[in-house]
C-alpha cells in the first residue's frame, strides 16, 4: 500500500538514496532539504508524486509547514524520516562555541522539532512510524566529534522516551544506527578546525586515518535505503537499528566494555542506598525502569 513519507536531508546522502528508494517503490514523498532546488530532479522524474521543500530543521515554525505540505497534498503523514545532519570535527577545548550550539541545533533539536510537528497528525491518525537516522556515534565516542555525537546520543534517549509516550497511541519509533556510509558526510559536508598539537595525538589522529583510510567507510547508503524501506513495513520494527558490519562489531565492543565497567564497580554502586531497603529489583518502580517501548 503506498503510504506518505517526510524525509529531511534529502538533496544528497543515505537522504537522497532513500528517496529514490520510497519514490522507486511507489509512495509519496515530501523531500525536504535546506535548498529545495537541489531536489528538482526527484519532482522532473516523479511528479506528482512529489514535493520538494525547503527546510531549516533548526526552525520550529519551518518544520511545522513542511509537515503541513504532506496533509495539504496527500491527506495523511504515515513516515517521518529525521535525516537531516551534519558533522564538523575539532577538539571540545578548540572548537568554537557558536559551531557546537549550531551542531546541537541541527543534530538534535532538529530532530526534535520536525518530531514534535508531526505528532498532532500521526496522533489523530492513530498510526504513524517515526524514524531517526542516528549513528553507531549515538552507542560510542570519537574524539573530535562531541558536538556530533553529543546530540546523537540525546537523539536515542529522546527516542526512547518517545516511543514510551506514544506506542499506545499506534505510533512506532525506530533510531537508526548505521556504521560509516560512503556518502559526503565525512567529506565535503565535514569541516576540520585547526588541531592544536596537544590534541594531534587523539582528534588530530582521527582526522588522519580516516583520510589515509578511505575503505573505513563500508556502508552502501543505497543498501542502507533498502532496510530502512523493510522496516517502515514491518508491524512490529524494532527501536533500534543497527546497520554496517561495523557498527554491529563496535556495538558489541562498547557493550562488553561498559558490563564490564560496572561489574567492576558493583560493589561500591550499591553501597549508597539507605540501610535495611529491600533490593530494588523487587520494587514496584523496577517495572517501569524495563528498557524498550514499554
Amino acid at each position: 500500500m503506498s503510504k506518505v513519507w517526510l524525509i529531511t536531508g534529502s538533496s544528497r546522502g543515505l537522504g537522497r538514496e532513500l528517496a529514490k528508494a520510497v519514490l522507486a517503490a511507489g509512495h509519496r514523498l515530501v523531500a525536504t532539504a535546506r535548498k529545495p532546488e537541489d531536489l528538482q530532479s526527484l519532482v522532473a522524474q516523479y511528479g506528482e508524486r512529489v514535493r520538494a521543500v525547503g527546510l531549516d530543521v533548526a526552525e520550529p515554525a519551518a518544520a511545522r509547514a513542511a509537515v503541513a505540505v504532506a496533509t495539504s497534498a496527500f491527506g495523511r503523514l504515515d513516515v517521518v524520516v529525521n535525516n537531516a545532519g551534519y558533522a564538523n570535527v575539532n577538539s571540545i577545548e578548540d572548537v568554537a562555541e557558536d559551531d557546537f550550539r549550531a551542531q546541537i541545533e541541527t543534530n538534535f533539536f532538529g530532530v526534535v522539532n520536525v518530531t514534535r510537528a508531526a505528532l498532532p497528525i500521526l496522533r489523530a491518525q492513530r498510526e504513524g512510524h517515526i524514524i531517526q537516522i542516528s549513528s553507531i556515534g549515538g552507542r560510542g565516542s570519537t574524539p573530535g566529534l562531541a558536538a556530533y555525537q553529543s546530540a546523537k546520543w540525546a537523539v536515542g534517549g529522546f527516542s526512547e522516551v518517545l516511543a514510551k509516550e506514544v506506542g499506545s497511541l499506534g505510533i512506532r519509533v525506530t533510531v537508526v544506527e548505521p556504521g560509516g556510509m560512503r556518502t559526503d558526510w565525512a567529506g565535503s559536508s565535514m569541516k576540520t578546525g585547526d588541531i592544536q598539537s596537544d590534541y594531534q595525538s587523539t582528534v588530530g589522529a582521527m582526522v588522519a586515518y580516516r583520510h589515509e583510510n578511505p575503505d573505513i567507510m563500508r556502508g552502501d547508503p543505497a543498501k542502507c535505503a533498502q532496510a530502512i524501506l523493510q522496516v517502515a513495513s514491518e508491524k512490529e520494527p524494532p527501536l533500534r537499528l543497527l546497520l554496517g558490519s561495523d557498527a554491529v562489531f563496535l556495538s558489541g565492543l562498547i557493550a562488553e566494555a561498559r558490563a564490564e565497567e560496572d561489574a567492576k564497580w558493583r560493589a561500591l554502586s550499591l553501597s549508597t542506598d539507605f540501610d535495611g531497603l529491600a533490593p530494588f529489583s523487587e520494587s514496584p518502580v523496577a517495572k517501569l525502569a524495563k528498557p524498550g517501548r514499554g
